[in-house]
């Protein structure tokens, strides 16, 4: 296991998400020795009650047993740290707990839609701002290296689980802390994948089997009120999201096609400007200085990485290469008294395969990795080959 002692939140917004979306993960990272919290933004007060014999719970009443219900599915999980969304905890500092309900939904033709009427106390009802100001405070006393929610759509499109999205990640840009999605249905596969074996997979069916109310657990299936059987052992997926704008892709493709222009462009300009003084040096006493070579190399690497860190992309980078070594190219071919510009010198030398080098250097070098989730030894929690397209040259 690496990256062992990781913190990592997971924010769900009813009672069994974290089982149905989470619970291999959540189970695994238990198992390698991380830190889990789960924060759970409702109670399910509107959640459809599956046992006919407990089919008198509603409401006040169902939310409760829901969080008995919960604390059992933790429990079979691993987590011993969990919050209610506005209560001890997991509220602002000087604002008095408050209980966010859950909205409901009901079904239309392409997934969950919001009620005709919600009532006051309900999560969507609630300030976007109030809701991510509690799910910082959080995040701020827990301090994780890494959250966990739903995707945009929610999932499904559960107005509780969008609601839950977005002030998540609200409050982990706001923090700079790397926030997670699990995929949605049909989504690509992101860079991490959790596969259920083993204890995992016996913690998770646990888990499941935990909120009576809502699951119906059947050998190695499970089904909800609303949908037919499914594997238990479904892999969990998880993508990163990044803020927008800061991502190369997150750019429009004219702006794109406009980037990467200029930065063949500023290259090109770059090599006939340094090609001229990379020869030109300076007496200091009796020794020669070649000042010219070096700010000409110094200036060529602090372009390139500069484009390579700021776009956060190869391409930018490799156009600013091309139009530098282009330029510098043509400046260096050879007539019948050889070149004036580059002549066969030792600066002449270090200006012909210099670029070259630290171009090599900047394009070859691996993005970054943010910090992830740990990626076990067994193979329980692995990266997988992220999607075509999913992750900028």
């Amino acid at each position: 296991m690496t990256e062992l002692g990781q913190r990592v939140l997971f924010v769900h917004a009813h009672p069994d998400d974290e089982s149905i979306a989470t619970g291999a993960t959540i189970a695994t990272l238990v198992e390698s020795g991380s830190e889990v919290m789960v924060l759970t933004c409702t109670r399910g007060e509107r959640g459809e009650v599956i046992p006919p014999e407990l089919a008198d719970l509603t409401g006040a009443a169902l939310g409760a047993h829901r969080e008995t219900e919960l604390a059992a599915a933790l429990a079979a999980l691993g987590v011993t740290d969990h919050r209610m969304l506005g209560a001890a905890g997991a509220r602002w500092a000087d604002r008095a707990p408050r209980r966010y309900l859950d909205s409901g939904m009901r079904w239309g033709p392409k997934g969950a839609l919001p009620l005709d009427t919600s009532d006051e106390a309900s999560l969507t009802s609630a300030d976007l701002g109030e809701v991510a100001a509690d799910i910082a405070a959080v995040m701020i006393g827990f301090a994780p290296d890494v959250v966990v929610s739903y995707a945009a759509d929610g999932g499904y499109g559960h107005p509780d689980h969008i609601r839950t999205h977005d002030a998540t990640r609200t409050a982990a840009e706001v923090l700079n802390l790397p926030f997670y999605v699990v995929d949605s249905p049909g989504a690509r596969p992101g860079p991490v994948a959790v596969r259920p074996a083993g204890e995992v997979l016996a913690r998770k069916r646990a888990a499941l089997q935990a909120h009576r109310t809502q699951i119906a657990v059947e050998g190695e299936m499970f089904s909800l009120s609303s949908g037919e059987p499914r594997p238990i052992a479904v892999a969990e997926t998880f993508t990163r999201v990044r803020p927008a704008g800061t991502s190369f892709r997150d750019h429009s493709l004219v702006s794109r096609i406009a980037a990467l222009v200029l930065a063949a462009v500023l290259g090109g300009f770059a090599g006939a400007t340094l090609t001229v003084v990379h020869q030109a040096s300076a007496s200091v006493g009796t020794v020669v200085v070649p000042w010219g070579i070096i700010v000409a190399l110094l200036i060529t690497a602090t372009m390139l990485a500069g484009m390579r860190l700021v776009f956060q992309t190869r391409w930018v980078a490799a156009s600013a290469t091309i139009g530098l070594l282009a330029v510098s190219a043509a400046l260096a071919v050879q007539s019948l008294g050889g070149s004036v510009l580059v002549p066969a010198n030792p600066a002449g030398y270090a200006w012909t395969f210099g670029p070259v080098l630290i171009a090599g250097i900047v394009l070859s070098w691996p993005r970054l990795p943010p910090r992830r989730l740990p990626v076990t030894g067994d193979g329980n929690i692995a990266e997988v080959p992220a999607a075509k397209g999913s992750d900028s040259p």
